[in-house]
């Protein structure tokens, strides 16, 4: 996916530290923006993962660093509830002016509550989606509890949440005190989403029971069964984005959208080096899809691996050849099925006499046929399984021409 780096300064005049996230074709339908979670940040693997869901259904999407986090200026003490509002406003503000108006607000726990105090006052906002959300926005003053008291004797103490210092100060105490969430709901009138797991220890569930019953239709639910509160499974934040994704687009006008240009060539590959370690976005001209590595060897697992892509067109012009083999000769294949491996042999494991044994690239390809076929007929079309172009592009020598642009 596409990345690009932000500087977006608040009303404070404080630099926050945002990414903006892009359709594979850099030409997104709407814009969004991703609010993260109390005391983490905008690189919090669930934030760039649901960010970069929400890409794969045309959105571009603003992640960034509160007040005092992650990369962003300012002091953690300035981060209140109210500052969050604030901040979130101000790259709406951002956005409007320099790309197009945010139309959907994403927040993550506390973010979640602050998108929703932002979207009651942001009217280019239409929907909004909240993962984990709190009913209440002092939910979290239990996290610093155990500061509460030594403030109102030093005004400013040193608190330890989730395993890290931070300073905070009456005022920031007290400001989480100051907004009722339920009434904010029920005066939103905006499409709401509420995801939360059953199992949430941080943010129980029955928070997401308080925001659904106060806000109107059109709302919806989604549980996300065995999360946790961070989301430290990347399956579940990709969900996450997967879901949102698919029901905004209810509420927003289908637009075309004109696909990256190629510069003539049948595709191009991207890679962000600063952003990412393996992950690769390929585009056609008129589809988009995702290279990656597993973790095992460095990489984030978001798509197939480059080798799962050569089997990949192999396999897929294999059964696409046997379909149209089958159908000139009227014979009832109803579904094929394509195996394909790929790994290093070494030539002897092969039977292969050669004069120089060697390790060589090898591709296994396995058949099952679905259909009323006699061994005749399944024999033709395993021969024919290898007559398909790919597999003769495979085993032919292939020129290839490499240059600048």
């Amino acid at each position: 996916m596409n990345n690009e780096r932000l500087k977006i300064e608040n009303k404070k005049g404080l630099k926050l530290q945002a990414y903006l996230e892009l359709p594979a074709n850099q030409k997104p339908k709407h814009f969004a923006i991703f609010a993260h979670c109390f005391t983490c940040s905008s690189s919090l693997n669930a934030v760039k993962n649901i960010s970069r869901a929400l890409t794969q259904h045309g959105f571009g999407v603003v992640r960034f660093d509160f007040t005092g986090l992650g990369r962003s200026e300012g002091e953690f003490a300035e981060s209140h509830f109210s500052a969050n509002v604030e901040d979130l406003i101000a790259v709406n503000d951002f956005l409007k002016a320099e790309y197009q108006a945010p139309s959907l607000l994403v927040g993550h726990s506390l973010g979640g509550a602050a998108v929703l105090v932002a979207a009651s006052k942001l009217d280019n906002v239409k929907a909004v989606a909240t993962v984990g959300a709190p009913a209440s926005v002092s939910h979290v003053k239990h996290l610093f509890s155990h500061g509460i008291e030594e403030i109102k004797d030093k005004g400013r103490v040193e608190v330890n949440i989730g395993g890290r210092p931070f300073k905070i100060d009456e005022a920031f105490v007290s400001d989480f005190d100051k907004t009722d969430l339920p009434s904010i709901v029920k005066s939103l009138r905006k499409p709401l989403l509420i995801l939360h797991s059953p199992i949430d220890t941080i943010v129980g569930i029955k928070n997401a029971e308080k925001l659904y019953v106060n806000a109107h239709h059109p709302k919806s639910f989604i549980s996300l069964d065995n999360a946790d509160h961070l989301l430290s499974n990347t399956q579940d934040s990709l969900y996450v984005g997967d879901m949102i994704g698919s029901w905004v687009n209810r509420y927003f006008p289908e637009q075309d959208n004109t696909m990256l240009d190629t510069s003539g060539e049948q595709l191009v590959a991207h890679l962000d080096l600063k952003e990412n370690h393996f992950t690769t976005t390929i585009q056609t001209a008129k589809h988009s899809f995702i290279a990656d590595e597993p973790s095992s060897v460095g990489g984030d697992d978001f798509g197939p691996s480059p080798y799962d892509f050569l089997s990949a067109g192999l396999a897929a012009c294999t059964v696409m050849t046997l379909k149209l083999y089958a159908e000139r000769k009227q014979w009832d294949l109803q579904e094929v099925y394509a195996y394909i491996t790929y790994s290093k042999k070494h030539s002897d494991d092969l039977m292969l006499d050669l004069e120089k044994p060697t390790r060589l690239d090898h591709l296994s390809k396995k058949l099952t046929f679905i259909g009323n076929l006699d061994e005749s007929q399944k024999q033709r079309l395993k021969e024919i399984a290898s007559k398909c172009p790919v597999h003769k592009t495979l085993q032919n020598e292939v020129i290839i021409d490499t240059e600048l642009i």
